[in-house]
């Protein structure tokens, strides 16, 4: 039966948000789907003495069934299947059941076309299953892979709290990933953590640090947050590439190659951001590359511009780092799966060069973002509005749609570091700046830019 969903629904017995009090705070609307048969002896696979009981004594705490309730959903108008882990029900613990149920959602997810919302709560695998409950993991792993090659989102919301195969498959496996605050966050179980372990790196805070999800997002202001990841991924799209974004700044083109690096260093240019702000009406944030990075330096999102979809990655001046590298790489890709266009603005002196850096192997990871741009099939649009700083801004570049600002520049070498090479005094690098034909119309006269932007 389908039934709109108030905001107050009551948490559960364990103090924890109930499942039906989680689709309360997501949902408008929400249909319960019948949950497949299987046959099942009363303890289990296992016979495991008392695990019919405890199941019994679960439904007649929380009302549910099993530890998965799954339908379809509307979130403020927009469709989805919905699916949301009832932590009263032993756990949350994923078995049998419960993967027929997962596994039905992403069907019904991928036959109706819409993507697929997870509201997760649960401990891990159920120990009284044993390795069949264990297996459904990759249950899950399949029907996640299936749904991503039928290019639909996945949006995981990490309730408290979200461990094991949960957050291994469900959760870290989705394409954005929201978490409640104080959510508890990992792999390893409060119980089965090392007893020295730093509480911190299982919060919602430490995994945002890290660069694990995206965002935390208030309970009261999920059922918004939703419904906007919902419009950017699902909403209005075009074949078309990303507009050109339109100029800040200068407009007038430099007289030789120092002025244009001087004027691109200048701190009163203006940076991603402003350009982000002005182009996209409003626009969601990912944040971190998994891998436990965050570069502060690179902004990568979807926005709408004039309500039509566009994934964006923007350098903001800084160095960029190789957490930097692959989220705009995570972003590419995901956007190519949607069949998202990407707009991309190079703003770096270039790659970080630090010690850290190669440690985090920065080397692959410009690999990466050079492999993504080259691999996408959507169409990828490049503005340089700053410094164009050798292979580190390139990785980002498109390589046949290209425009440049008048306050900014592209260069193999920066010119100080090209002097200091071919072994000439400081007084030499302003000339050696302009041998290096880096000005905005030098690049489109070389061909590796269109045009430059309000010239």
């Amino acid at each position: 039966m389908s039934e709109r969903m108030p905001r107050d629904a009551s948490d559960g017995p364990s103090g924890r948000m109930s499942a039906r009090a989680a689709i309360a705070t997501a949902a408008t609307e929400f249909t319960e789907l019948p949950s497949p048969a299987r046959d099942f002896p009363e303890d289990g696979p296992l016979a495991w003495s008392d695990y019919g009981a405890s199941r019994a004594r679960a439904t007649e705490r929380t009302g549910e069934r099993e530890s998965v309730v799954h339908g379809l959903a509307s979130v403020e108008g927009r469709p989805c299947v919905l699916i949301s882990f009832e932590f009263g029900f032993l756990g949350g613990s994923l078995g049998q059941r419960t993967g027929d149920r997962l596994e039905a959602a992403y069907e019904t997810a991928r036959e109706r076309r819409l993507p697929l919302v997870s509201l997760i709560a649960t401990g891990g695998s159920r120990m009284q299953e044993g390795m069949l409950a264990l297996t459904q993991l990759q249950r899950v792993a399949r029907q996640s892979a299936l749904l991503r090659e039928a290019g639909l989102p996945q949006i995981a919301v990490l309730r408290d709290p979200t461990t094991g195969g949960g957050w291994a498959t469900l959760g870290a496996g989705a394409d954005v990933i929201l978490a409640l605050p104080g959510a508890q966050i990992g792999f390893a179980g409060s119980r089965v953590r090392p007893a020295d372990a730093d509480p911190a790196a299982y919060g919602a805070q430490g995994q945002l640090a890290a660069g694990q999800i995206d965002a935390i997002v208030a309970s009261e202001d999920l059922r918004g947050t939703l419904a906007q990841w919902l419009t950017l991924l699902t909403g209005p799209r075009s074949a078309e590439p990303a507009p050109v974004p339109g100029p800040f700044g200068a407009h007038a083109l430099p007289a030789d190659g120092w002025e244009a690096v001087r004027r691109a260093r200048s701190a009163a240019r203006p940076r991603a951001r402003a350009y982000l702000d002005a182009y996209f009406s409003h626009r969601r944030e990912l944040v971190g590359d998994r891998c436990g990075g965050v570069d502060p330096g690179m902004l990568c999102g979807f926005g709408l511009h004039e309500g039509v979809s566009y994934a964006y990655a923007a350098q903001t001046g800084t160095a960029t780092r190789p957490a930097g590298y692959r989220t705009a790489a995570r972003l590419i890709r995901l956007a190519d799966r949607l069949g998202i266009p990407v707009l991309t603005l190079v703003d770096t002196p270039g790659a970080a060069n630090d010690a850290a850096a190669e440690r985090s192997g920065q080397g692959a990871a410009i690999a990466e973002a050079f492999a993504a741009v080259a691999s996408a099939r959507v169409p990828v649009t490049t503005l340089v509005i700053g410094e164009g700083g050798s292979g580190g801004a390139l990785a980002l570049t498109s390589p046949d749609r290209t425009w440049v600002t008048a306050d900014s520049y592209f260069s193999v070498i920066a010119p100080e570091l090209a002097a200091a090479i071919l072994k000439r005094g400081e007084a030499e690098v302003r000339r050696t700046a302009s041998q290096l034909r880096l000005r905005p119309q030098d690049l489109v006269e070389l061909g590796v830019a269109r045009g430059v932007v309000g010239a």
